[in-house]
């Protein structure tokens, strides 16, 4: 059974897209679970748009073994795929440049969230196809929900699988259009069973795992939720447009605090991201410096753990910013204040309880001092991994 599209829009309402701007357009098609027909509608899309004139190519395409997909690259131009030899081993990516070079009206793109050997001009596709986009050539794309960034602990939860390639929140909001594919989940573990997705020796095993029901109930609601989320955003975000900067709530903003050595500090990122996204706010990074954290103190891990923090932050949208002090607590206030933040999130502290008693943890203090500011205390809880 061929999946049923939540959203229809005609190949021309993309083409419409195109021909309003020099600027590459993005559409993505999102989808919960592999199987639910992505690459299928892609490809199909592409052979409507090309009955229309449209200059389009395959910059890269991933069938998995389907038969349908397969069939439908018949007919299109496809960009071979670049070799690298990577520790004796010949890897294909996209090749970027000559996707570029072939400078095609649109040009079709999957596998979103792979990441790129070693080497690589980008080290993510989603980069590749943002700078595909730069160079106004427009892009349709596709990837599955568990994918994007600010889900994971939640996916992670949900199912006992931590998705370790994922795509940042702010590649979803350059999308001009998404469409979203729902196949029933009894008609997807059909397909699953008949080998339409997997070879056979790999169905035991997906249907023991990821493909349970319940797995797939909860991606499949995740979808539908994500795209109307991202509907009201856009539209909230056109209101505000329209007002003046001295009627604009400033007051939402939302502030995450980051120490240099957190072990789950991604996790408060994607709390502040999904927060943030709900309410169509702005929201900072904070990392407050002490006097004992400084460079030239701290070991190469915790700096190399601090950086990638900070990179994370703002590819999930964040404005980072870096401060010294020598009280953590008061300059977490005082730039919360000053910068109309609303809401603060931090990680619950694991600092020893006599220095709960004695009003010397940051956890403590902040609940205390945070006065007409909302202040969020995440728990972490022992994140489950399949690999």
């Amino acid at each position: 059974m061929r999946p049923i599209k939540t959203e229809h829009p005609r190949p021309e309402d993309f083409l419409e897209l195109v021909e309003r701007t020099r600027l590459g357009r993005l559409k993505i098609y999102l989808g919960y679970a592999a199987g639910v027909g992505k690459t299928y509608q892609m490809l199909l899309e592409s052979h409507q748009l090309r009955a229309r004139g449209v200059d389009v190519v395959l910059g890269f395409i991933e069938t998995h073994g389907r038969a349908d997909p397969a069939r439908l690259i018949e007919g299109l131009e496809v960009i071979p795929r670049k070799k690298i030899e990577y520790r004796g081993v010949s890897v294909e990516e996209m090749d970027l440049d000559a996707v570029l070079t072939r400078r095609p009206q649109v040009a079709i793109v999957d596998e979103v969230a792979h990441t790129n050997i070693p080497g690589s001009r980008n080290r993510r596709r989603y980069q590749d196809i943002m700078e595909i986009i730069k160079a106004g050539i427009n892009v349709i794309c596709a990837f599955n929900i568990q994918h994007l960034e600010s889900l994971n602990d939640l996916i992670g939860q949900a199912t006992g699988v931590t998705v370790r390639e994922t795509i940042p929140d702010t590649f979803l909001k350059h999308a001009d259009q998404i469409v979203t594919l729902d196949l029933a989940v009894e008609d997807l573990l059909d397909r699953l069973r008949q080998g339409k997705i997997y070879a056979a020796e790999k169905i035991p095993w997906a249907l023991e795992h990821f493909f349970k029901t319940e797995n797939l109930s909860t991606l499949r609601e995740l979808v539908l939720r994500e795209v109307a989320e991202n509907l009201y955003q856009k539209i909230a975000a056109k209101f505000q447009e329209r007002r003046t900067a001295t009627t604009h709530p400033s007051g939402e903003r939302i502030m995450v605090c980051a120490a240099s050595n957190s072990p789950l500090v991604k996790m408060l990122l994607r709390r502040g991201s999904r927060m943030a996204g709900r309410t169509n706010s702005h929201w900072f990074l904070v990392h407050i410096e002490t006097p004992r954290e400084a460079p030239h103190l701290i070991d190469s891990e915790t700096q190399r753990h601090l950086s990638e923090t900070l990179e994370m932050a703002q590819e999930l949208g964040a404005e980072v910013v870096k401060l010294k002090a020598q009280d953590v607590v008061q300059a977490i206030l005082d730039f919360a204040r000053s910068h109309g933040v609303a809401h603060i999130i931090i990680g619950r502290t694991r600092q020893p309880w006599w220095k709960q008693i004695l009003g010397r943890s940051i956890m403590y203090r902040l609940i205390n001092e945070a006065e007409g500011i909302d202040v969020h205390i995440i728990s972490f809880e022992e994140e489950r991994e399949i690999t």
